[in-house]
């Protein structure tokens, strides 16, 4: 007996266990041990809540009792614990995309006056416009060209840009920080347009990919997908009910979701080309789109005001020229709206039946040249500024047509200019080249 307690007190993991001597007669089974009445050491972790045996007998092979013998089949068993794996954040959310070295979209770092700027929120159309001057903030990130820039309405130091590098970037403006703050990739094809909602930290996108995607910005995660049978080109909310967007594509198809659903709840059907763009009137009854009729002899559907409940046109032969218009603008408060025309001047409506072109006044200085080049107007209406594809940045009396200034900005075409929602002097711009700028 001596030899045996010698032989179980001195044996290892490490060491091969050596085979017991034959003996006369049977050895007594040994009674099985209760772990839960083994001495243990204190300690200071919490027990875990799982019940399964395999944690204690983790935690009781990191502590064992000295001198206690450990057969083969126990040290096989704990041998074969599994170890507790590392979080991954990939596999607890499929929609999230780490993105190291990026800034913050909170605006704690922002320069004082810019914050008590932005906080001071005046009414729109009783700020006087005023034209920037100069470059403020160079916004590199793209990798190709840049389709749309959208301010947020509810934080204004945010501004959201989508590219044809299938991607949509979100800039802390004014940051003392890093500006880029996000680089949403949830587009498997090019980006074509991006809008923020009203409804706080979320912005909607569509592109190639035939689809419409909600993004949650400050969590950094696509919370809903709008699947389409084209790709969709373009997308606005509705004034009045943040919960409703429009979408147009290149199958001509133009549609009404309803967020709260994921459904299309009204479709407008007219077999259109290609839809370009779309904007609403000031009561929100109305929509106009703008489609491409360069395949067919059907012009005077190029410009169509539509009943959003009713479903139907109302207008017929509101622009007859057999030019596309990429980009359409309603007045923030005067009863007309704006189409830019691919032949290279900004054509005038009225948004009263039946529709009438201005045939007398129009803004032309500025080229547009086959690329998709917006315009929008200021925050009290006064100026109308245009993108072009001399890459210059033209500034317009919305009154007269005059041209006030012209700033020379990409030296590829800019695309898109629009004006900030609460600082009057400050616009964005985004450019062919990939370039993102804010102008003051």
């Amino acid at each position: 007996m001596d030899l045996l307690c010698k032989a179980y007190s001195n044996i290892s993991d490490d060491e091969p266990e050596s085979e017991p001597e034959p003996s006369p007669r049977p050895r007594p089974r040994p009674k099985p041990v209760n772990y839960n009445y083994l001495p243990r050491g204190p300690s200071k972790r919490r027990k875990p809540e799982d019940p399964f045996p395999t944690v204690d007998l983790q935690k009781r092979e990191e502590t064992p009792v000295p001198g206690r013998y450990i057969s083969k089949r126990e040290r096989a068993l704990s041998g074969s614990v599994p170890r507790a794996a590392e979080p991954n954040l990939s596999q607890k959310d499929p929609h999230f995309i780490p993105q190291p070295g990026l800034g913050s979209i909170s605006d704690l770092d922002l320069p004082h006056h810019i914050l008590l700027s932005l906080r001071h929120k005046p009414k729109a159309h009783k700020q006087l416009s005023q034209i920037p001057e100069k470059l403020s903030v160079a916004l590199c990130g793209h990798a190709k060209a840049v389709n749309a820039v959208h301010w947020s309405p509810t934080h204004a130091h945010l501004l959201a840009s989508a590219g044809m590098d299938q991607t949509i970037c979100i800039w802390n403006v004014w940051s003392r920080d890093q500006k880029k703050a996000h680089v949403f990739s949830f587009h498997n094809a090019a980006v074509k347009d991006v809008k923020w909602s009203q409804q706080g930290l979320f912005v909607l996108s569509c592109g190639y990919d035939c689809s419409s995607r909600l993004i949650d910005v400050e969590r950094g995660i696509e919370t809903q997908t709008f699947k389409d049978n084209q790709v969709v080109g373009v997308i606005k909310f509705h004034p009045d009910n943040s919960n409703l967007f429009l979408s147009g594509g290149s199958k001509g198809g133009l549609r009404l979701w309803d967020v709260r659903t994921g459904q299309a709840v009204h479709e407008y059907i007219r077999g259109l080309g290609q839809i370009l763009d779309v904007e609403f009137t000031i009561d929100g009854k109305q929509f106009v789109s703008s489609s491409d009729v360069s395949g067919g002899n059907v012009s005077e559907n190029s410009i169509i005001v539509w009943d959003i409940s009713r479903q139907v046109p109302l207008s017929n032969q509101v622009y007859a020229e057999a030019y596309t218009c990429p980009c359409v603008r309603h007045h923030p408060f005067d009863p007309y709206f704006v189409a830019q025309s691919n032949g290279n001047y900004i054509a005038i409506f009225s948004s009263s039946p039946p529709f009438k072109l201005d045939k007398y006044k129009r803004y032309e200085s500025h080229g547009v040249s086959g690329f998709p080049v917006k315009c929008n107007f200021s925050l009290d209406g006064e100026k109308l500024v245009s993108g072009s594809s001399d890459g210059s940045i033209y500034f317009y009396n919305s009154q007269s047509s005059v041209l006030v200034k012209k700033i020379k900005a990409y030296e590829q075409a800019c695309i898109d200019v629009t004006f900030h929602p609460i600082l009057s002097n400050v616009i964005a711009a985004c450019s062919w080249n990939g370039d993102v700028s804010v102008f003051e």
